[in-house]
């Protein structure tokens, strides 16, 4: 509302609400800062687990921050840039995303004592950014370059992304089946290795134990055969993958077929039943002898197909189809006609087993596999679903190494190290600025002032260790001890990450920090008012 030669201007709808300068900002860093508390005591091997229940009931028990955050339904807009922070850590390096939160959480709360001195957020922003660039520079000469054969490496990087889990204790099986998942799937193209882990099938089934998840080198497809005449085992399997129904196609407009004898409705049922013979004859000279269907298979063709011992899946999903292509060679035809023996793909095994109370398809023994599938197993539901989520971490951690392999120590050494930087430049820089840059660095601090908290250790005694060993020149692995207090040397212990990972959360947080701390007005359209009835505002009651 405006006011002009006294007269007041109405120019926002009735209802909207409207916050301005310190008032609109106090409010969105508050906000995003409450979501950076909710997901501290859940970081590192000893932080806590969070239990989720959501409108319908169901349970969700995890201390995967991305899961956590995506599991509550937040309103604060501030609050939903800080999930959308997660989702991209999550989705860009697959670990990290609560390091994310906590730090641009730290970021907002220093840049909240800046401006109680009343220093300009512009100010703040250009000194977080130069920050920025400072501690990556700092971790780039840090980094350690990684061997990809070295397995002992690669399972110090994995066991470090999974410690924090409920299934740690299964972490060594876990992770060995994560690294010969990643070393199957990894291809060169253009001179870059690429480690895509949507080419890893995930299927889960209650039953048996963690210790009993297995890699399939080869894809597992959750249908079963669909006739009970067909063979349940086929060795040295030939693969046809049909992107077509094997049915009688309805025409696309009405049609009228008039018959007026007995005879011509055999002939028109014969006539029918000799299409789809020749359809399955067609993939009978093919030369397969398995065929995995996306579409539907008729009856009558389930027969033929059941009478020439072919084994026969329908209604595959169509991401199932492309990881099937993937790992058997074979490629997905969507014309049966064009079908040809070279289009077939290899396996050594397609069987129909009991998984649990499921009846599975597995295609195994392929070649040289550009697709696999990870079958997990465990006894608790809860359990099995956290195991998922722990198995996605690790392989994008390995996918993360082999992509850019360089790790750094974990146990908040690098946060310290970075730190370290920052404050030495922010020396050098002088003026207004090197405030924002020095509460840079007092915010990375708040990793391992987390791990040390959440672990039950004196906060105070291990930043005075740790800041003490850091100014050594060897201290730069110094970390936190969370089993057994005070701090130790990170590369001994085996506590290593991906350098990927840690810059991704420096620029996640940098970036959403900047963004709300810019914010200086807030305008909140009314929400809608439900449709009323007689005056009163209907209600239905289930």
């Amino acid at each position: 509302m405006a006011y002009m030669a006294g007269r007041p201007i109405l120019i926002l709808k009735e209802g909207t609400r409207r916050s301005r300068g310190r008032e609109a900002r106090r409010s969105n860093m508050l906000a995003a800062r409450i979501i950076a508390e909710a997901l501290k005591s859940t970081l590192g091997p000893r932080g806590m687990d969070k239990m989720l229940i959501d409108s319908l009931g169901d349970i969700t028990v995890t201390n995967d921050g991305a899961t956590i955050l995506d599991e509550i339904d937040v309103e604060h807009p501030a609050a939903k840039m800080m999930i959308e922070v997660a989702k991209a850590q999550d989705d860009e390096v697959g670990d990290g995303t609560t390091t994310a939160v906590v730090l641009a959480g730290e970021l907002l709360k220093e840049a909240e004592e800046l401006l109680e001195q009343n220093i300009h957020p512009s100010i703040i922003v250009d000194g977080y950014r130069k920050a920025a660039e400072k501690a990556l520079e700092a971790l780039e000469k840090i980094a350690i370059d990684v061997d990809l054969e070295d397995r002992e490496t690669l399972m110090k990087i994995v066991t470090t992304a999974m410690r924090s889990k409920a299934v740690s204790l299964a972490r060594e099986h876990l992770g060995n089946i994560a690294i010969d998942a990643v070393k199957q799937i990894v291809e060169e193209r253009d001179g870059e290795i690429i480690a895509d882990v949507d080419n890893i099938q995930i299927i889960k089934k209650e039953g048996k134990s963690l210790e009993e998840s297995e890699l399939v080198k080869g894809i597992i497809i959750d249908k079963e055969v669909v006739h009970p005449g067909m063979p349940k085992r086929v060795e040295n399997a030939k693969i046809a993958l049909i992107n077509c129904p094997l049915e009688i196609e309805k025409t696309e407009f009405d049609a009228e077929i008039r018959i007026r004898s007995p005879e011509a409705i055999k002939a028109f049922l014969d006539q029918e039943t000799e299409m789809l013979r020749k359809m399955v004859e067609r993939i009978k000279n093919a030369g397969a002898n398995v065929v995995f269907c996306q579409k539907g298979i008729d009856d009558i063709a389930q027969h033929f197909l059941a009478k020439e011992g072919i084994l026969a899946v329908r209604r595959v999903k169509k991401s199932d189809m492309e990881k099937l292509s993937r790992a058997t060679g074979g490629k997905i035809i969507t014309n049966l006609a064009d079908l040809k023996e070279e289009d077939l793909g290899r396996a050594e095994l397609v069987e129909e087993r009991k998984v649990g109370e499921d009846k599975m398809v597995f295609v195994e023994g392929c070649k040289d596999p550009k697709s696999v599938s990870i079958l997990i197993r465990a006894g608790l539901e809860r359990m099995m679903d956290e195991a998922e989520r722990t198995m996605n971490d690790a392989l994008y951690v390995v996918s993360d190494i082999f992509e850019l392999p360089k790790m750094v120590p974990g146990g908040g050494a690098i946060e310290m190290e970075m730190a370290k930087a920052v404050r030495a430049y922010a020396r050098q820089v002088g003026g207004r600025e090197q405030l924002a840059i020095e509460a840079f660095a007092n915010a990375l601090e708040v990793i391992p002032k987390t791990l040390a908290e959440n672990a039950g250790h004196d906060v105070i005694d291990t930043m005075v260790a740790l800041r003490a060993a850091h100014e050594k020149e060897d201290g730069f692995a110094m970390g936190v001890n969370v089993y057994e207090g005070g701090i130790a040397d990170m590369l001994e212990k085996g506590v290593v990450e991906p350098m990927a990972v840690k810059m991704q959360v420096i620029k996640s947080a940098v970036e959403v920090a900047s963004m709300i701390l810019r914010i200086d007005d807030v305008v909140a359209a009314s929400p809608h008012k439900e449709e009323e009835t007689g005056g009163e505002t209907e209600s239905m009651e289930y």
